[in-house]
């Protein structure tokens, strides 16, 4: 007689993906460490991250989102945010890290980040994979010194805090602090994009003191120790440095009204709020607010893209974990040939556009010895972003597909991963604001964008459809309806700089199949693309681990 089966037996799942080393076994990754000599350093990085216990720290903050305490117990106005434990240890740990500071350590003060903005990327992007809303606050803070430039004072005071490693979530003023992070606040609920449209009005009182009356209706990481924010002065649009405290030790004016109640990125606090004759400095000249933020824009879209880069990253990596332990038909699901073409399709574009994002990464490390990198930077970034953030959302739905049932339910990370991912194409310019910026650049100053193109055509010569993918985007940017076809553009030009990228950082076979599927034949849905000559490649590179 058959013994009764016990009901608490599992059989044929796969071990829990815990305790793994979030840098091994990915191959656009272990580029960048080789040309950055980051390889021991950033393996012992990606074990740390890709611990039991981090990753439980990824959840524990997303499923206790922050809360607003708008008054104390005695009905004193106090406007603070409580965050869960398991968010404070990530920020101690990022910052620790230097991942809000590392790329403007050293005595220099340029305009723009200087060097080892590639050796952060690939760090931002292994913790990107374990919890990403926490990296708002680090991304912001990270791009406040390129906008702070253009204001040496307050670049004085405020950097040497900025590039503090010791994490310090207390409601003190800033100068009672060793490190701070930077927030900021530009959209008004009647323009949202269009922050020409703000309402909110700076009053000087004196010097490059304000007083500064309106709200903001997304008000991001409000408890940061001071905020970038626009508003209109008497010169125009202009920018701000708002501490939460004044100057005298007293709460600055600003009222948070609610926090938002996100699809995502719920670990991170993101809030409406109003300021009522609020204490602020400002930022470069009346009238300049949007040339001020620019350079620091430029580099909270590059973070955009890394992070999304690492968002699909770890989807792939668990739809891989899954089937390489899962049976099916008695094989595993890897071995099962119309498995094996849909995750040798999600390698490749997971590989490809990591390997885009780091490369402009590069490019911003690059940019102040050469004028080529320099252009791709201004380029490339808008339309890296463009592209990088539009594939993540429709990539980790696959990916959740291939572990079926297990990958819909709230018990697994992919649910949490798949909505985090929109918000970084809708965060600093959605998908039609970058096409468009691509398009205004063209027109602007044409020579440029020929230059970035013939750059790239050199750079992937020989592959399948490249060059003319660089004559569609000529065409669609030369074209008297530019603007209708700036997505079109956009999207061809990402797809030709990220073949491009894998021609350096890839095998060749790898950069010619991307370049065959992606640019030479119209893409189909994962798993219909003719990858046979190089699944087993494509595969293997990924399970190197």
């Amino acid at each position: 007689m058959d013994a009764t089966p016990d009901a608490d037996e599992v059989s044929n799942q796969p071990p829990p993906y815990a305790d793994v080393n979030l840098a091994a076994g990915d191959p656009a990754l272990a580029a960048v460490a080789d040309r950055s000599g980051l390889n021991g350093a950033l393996f012992a990085f990606g074990a740390q991250w890709g611990g039991s216990d981090q990753l439980a720290l990824g959840r524990l903050a997303n499923e206790n989102p922050p809360e607003l305490h708008s008054h104390d117990p005695q009905g004193r106005r106090c406007d603070v945010v409580e965050f869960h434990p398991a968010y404070h240890a990530l920020m101690a740990q990022s910052m620790e890290a230097g991942l809000h500071c590392s790329s403007w350590d050293g005595p220099a003060r340029p305009a723009q980040a200087r060097r080892g903005n590639a050796q952060r990327a690939a760090r931002l992007y292994v913790v990107s994979q374990v919890e990403a809303g926490h990296v708002c606050p680090l991304t912001m803070t990270h791009a406040a010194p390129a906008s702070l430039a253009a204001a040496p004072e307050l670049l004085r005071d405020f950097l040497p805090r900025i590039r503090g490693r010791n994490y310090d979530g207390r409601f003190l003023p800033f100068w009672e602090k060793a490190s701070i992070t930077v927030g900021m606040g530009m959209t008004e609920r009647q323009g949202g994009t269009d922050v020409r449209s703000n309402t909110t009005r700076a009053t000087p009182v004196g010097g490059s003191e304000y007083e500064i009356t309106g709200a903001k209706w997304f008000f991001s990481a409000p408890m940061s120790d001071a905020f970038l924010v626009l508003a209109q002065a008497p010169g125009g649009l202009t920018a701000f440095l708002m501490p939460r405290f004044r100057p005298d030790g007293g709460v600055n004016a600003l009222r948070l009204v609610r926090l938002k109640r996100k699809l995502g990125n719920r670990s991170n606090a993101s809030s409406e709020v109003e300021f009522e004759r609020a204490f602020a400095w400002r930022v470069g000249e009346e009238g300049r607010g949007i040339p001020t933020l620019i350079e620091m824009v430029q580099l909270t879209r590059l973070d955009c893209a890394v992070s999304s880069a690492a968002l699909m990253r770890a989807a792939f990596a668990r739809a891989l974990h899954h089937a390489r332990h899962r049976t099916v038909f008695q094989k595993k699901l890897v071995d099962q040939p119309a498995m094996a073409m849909v995750l040798a399709d999600l390698a490749l574009d997971q590989e490809a556009f990591a390997a885009l994002a780091f490369r402009l990464a590069a490019s911003f490390d690059a940019a102040a010895g050469c004028a080529t990198e320099a252009a791709r930077a201004r380029v490339l970034t808008p339309v890296v972003k463009f592209a990088v953030c539009k594939a993540a959302p429709a990539f980790i739905a696959e990916a959740m597909e291939v572990l079926g049932g297990n990958g819909y339910v709230e018990d697994c990370a992919l649910p949490r991963i798949y909505r985090e991912a929109p918000v970084n194409a809708i965060w600093e310019g959605s998908g039609n604001v970058m096409a468009l910026d691509l398009t205004r650049i063209a027109f602007r100053e044409p020579d440029l964008v020929a230059a970035i193109l013939d750059d790239l055509r050199e750079r992937a010569r020989g592959l399948p459809g490249a060059a003319a993918t660089a004559d569609t985007v000529s065409e669609c940017l030369r074209s008297g309806d530019r603007e209708a076809h700036a997505r079109r553009a956009a999207e061809a030009l990402a797809l030709l700089a990220a073949a491009a990228a894998l021609c350096e950082s890839a095998p060749p076979a790898v950069a010619e199949a991307f370049a065959a599927t992606r640019l030479a034949a119209p893409r189909g849905i994962y798993g219909a693309t003719a990858l046979e000559a190089v699944r087993d490649l494509l595969l293997a590179r990924a399970s190197a681990a």
